[in-house]
């Protein structure tokens, strides 16, 4: 497997060298200020789970590129099948033409995607383009108008996909107003319960909810498509719904609401199943699939019911959309997953890195909630733990002394640590890596 040699990180000078330094500089002058970095990590190379920089500091990799790289840097088997078809044809638009490797990998993803039913795939190049191409499918079909989504949700940043996205106002500030027609719901974030109650007492108020205000009240369900969810929120900060949740959404078959399925980051793998609804054991109409289906290759995926994908000749497309070679990448990736059962070894280290989490929280007042499955997981950080106040200032000092120290990691929603290693890495890595992040929130917490 994939970084079983490299278990050390290896830092020979305090980051960034001088080498990044001179690339910061010229970025600073050149790229886009809206980008989020969480240090200036100046990555040159990725071998399995080892990231090295320009100044040759190498780093245990817990980001896999945020989720993109779910059999690590430059698998063997990827790199292969991507040389071999860019050799052969690069592009040629499936939109307008045709040829087998994104047909191969259609039969591939129905198989591989939850329900036995007829389905259908539609290309794009990114989870945003998965989710537009979603909420497109959902008004074509229903002919309705009306969208639920979730407050706290990440789905995308184009207009379509962030009149969902609710989980930092600065992704929508100054952009309104979006597309008419999407209404948010409370998630269940039973950490902070948006209503103050307590699990299980609570009796999921947050389904309930639904029906009894916002139904009864202001949106009509019979013009209502569907809900477009994450089964376990990324970017809001690696939240898990409880174990009954899906199970209990019973108003989407009530008032015949599609489940849209944004499998974007917990996909592929990363939950201990091939898609994260799967813990719920509740079939979506739709899933949204991009970030590790081809390893790093810009490729996004729309999976609906066949009968549900019924729009016309012309109705949506994408030049680049399922180009052959991110078609080869992924095939090579699934096929990897299978064969080095990586499904698996995600959700054996994720119990693993649970279990030392829930180790070290006993000992931290800072850390408040430790939450996830297979290797999505999240460390939330508070000033203290009965007020629950986020420690989002501590959090970044965390982050920044683990990547000085050889360990690359970041945060999600507020205060929250993103565990979300390759689904290729050992537990040798992992006791090479939680040690660093361990004495980063001791220093931390002292101050030092």
């Amino acid at each position: 497997m994939a970084g079983e040699k490299e278990t050390i990180p290896y830092v020979k000078e305090t980051p960034p060298g001088m080498r990044a330094k001179k690339i910061l500089a010229r970025d600073e002058r050149i790229i886009s200020p809206s980008y989020v970095r969480y240090y200036p990590l100046v990555a040159k190379e990725g071998k399995g789970c080892i990231i090295t920089d320009v100044d040759g500091n190498k780093y245990i990799d817990l980001n896999a590129g945020i989720a993109c790289l779910p059999v690590g840097s430059c698998h063997p088997k990827v790199v292969e099948a991507i040389k071999k078809q860019a050799e052969m044809l690069s592009h040629y638009s499936l939109t307008d033409f045709y040829y087998e490797p994104a047909i191969e990998l259609a039969e591939r993803i129905q198989e591989i995607t939850p329900g036995i039913f007829g389905k259908r795939v539609w290309y794009g190049n990114s989870g945003t383009e998965a989710v537009e191409a979603a909420f497109k499918t959902a008004r074509w079909h229903t002919r309705r108008q009306i969208m639920l989504g979730y407050i706290g949700g990440f789905h995308g940043r184009t207009y379509g996909a962030l009149s969902f996205t609710a989980s930092k106002p600065v992704q929508r500030e100054r952009f309104l107003p979006l597309v008419p027609g999407v209404t948010h719901i409370p998630y269940p974030y039973c950490y902070r319960c948006p209503f103050k109650l307590a699990y299980p007492e609570c009796d999921y108020w947050c389904i309930e909810f639904v029906e009894e205000m916002l139904f009864r009240k202001y949106v009509p369900p019979s013009e209502t498509a569907g809900i477009l969810f994450e089964p376990i929120q990324g970017e809001g900060g690696y939240i898990v719904p409880p174990t009954e949740y899906f199970q209990r959404l019973k108003l989407a078959d009530k008032y015949d609401l599609l489940l849209i399925d944004d499998e974007v980051q917990a996909g592929t793998g990363r939950t201990g199943k091939w898609f994260a609804i799967e813990n719920w054991e509740t079939v979506p109409d739709i899933v949204c699939i991009a970030k590790g289906i081809a390893s790093g290759l810009p490729l996004g995926v729309m999976v609906a019911r066949s009968e549900v994908m019924d729009w016309c000749w012309g109705a949506h497309g994408s030049t680049f959309g399922g180009n052959p070679v991110s078609c080869a990448a992924s095939l090579a990736t699934i096929e990897t997953i299978k064969q080095e059962k990586l499904v698996e070894n995600a959700s054996k280290q994720g119990e693993y890195i649970l279990k030392r989490f829930r180790e070290l929280g006993e000992e931290h007042e800072m850390i408040g909630d430790i939450r996830g499955k297979g290797l999505m997981i999240g460390v939330e950080l508070v000033k203290d733990r009965k007020s629950k106040e986020p420690a989002e200032k501590a959090a970044q000092e965390i982050i920044t002394r683990s990547w000085k120290k050889g360990v690359a990691i970041i945060t999600a929603g507020t205060s929250t640590l993103r565990i979300a290693p390759p689904l290729t890495i050992t537990k040798e890595l992992i006791d090479a890596a939680l040690p660093i992040v361990e004495e980063a929130i001791k220093e931390t917490e002292k101050g030092t």
